[in-house]
């Protein structure tokens, strides 16, 4: 494999993202089973915790997406009173979630934190091989099958 290492972009990718959002105070890339794959959190905040929490939220959130609609899940937000947290799903085996400072604007923090979510699921899917595992629809999700 050339170029950087796939934990190495992971951590680029993390910190790009709160360069161009200066309200993020924290990000963290975990897989669905919640192992820590990547943070850059605050000190007062376990990572492996972190990781474990998301996985939880990212779980529930598939379940409730797909019981209610049908449909799949895509990202969540947990609006709180000391700040915001979001979590993306990342392909099908990760997520990403970002903490945001209280007043930070959600969408500034989609609209940078999307392409994020891509392209972290894009360096990920490098590590595993499964080059069309990126772009893939994350499980529960429904896609129009013309017939």
């Amino acid at each position: 494999m050339s170029g950087p290492e796939p934990n190495t972009q992971v951590h680029r990718e993390l910190k790009s993202l709160r360069d161009r959002v200066p309200q993020l105070t924290g990000t963290l890339v975990a897989s669905t089973d919640g192992l820590l794959i990547a943070h850059d959190l605050p000190a007062h905040i376990e990572p492996a915790g972190m990781a474990a929490l998301t996985a939880a939220q990212l779980s529930l959130s598939h379940r409730l997406a797909a019981t209610a609609h049908g449909g799949g899940f895509h990202e969540v937000v947990v609006h709180g009173e000391s700040g915001d947290v979001v979590i993306y799903a990342v392909g099908w085996t990760a997520s990403l979630t970002v903490l945001a400072a209280p007043g930070a604007n959600i969408g500034r923090v989609h609209l940078e934190s999307r392409p994020a979510a891509r392209a972290i699921a894009d360096h990920l899917a490098a590590v595993t091989g499964e080059a069309d595992a990126a772009s893939a629809t994350p499980p529960g999700t429904q896609t129009s099958n013309p017939k």
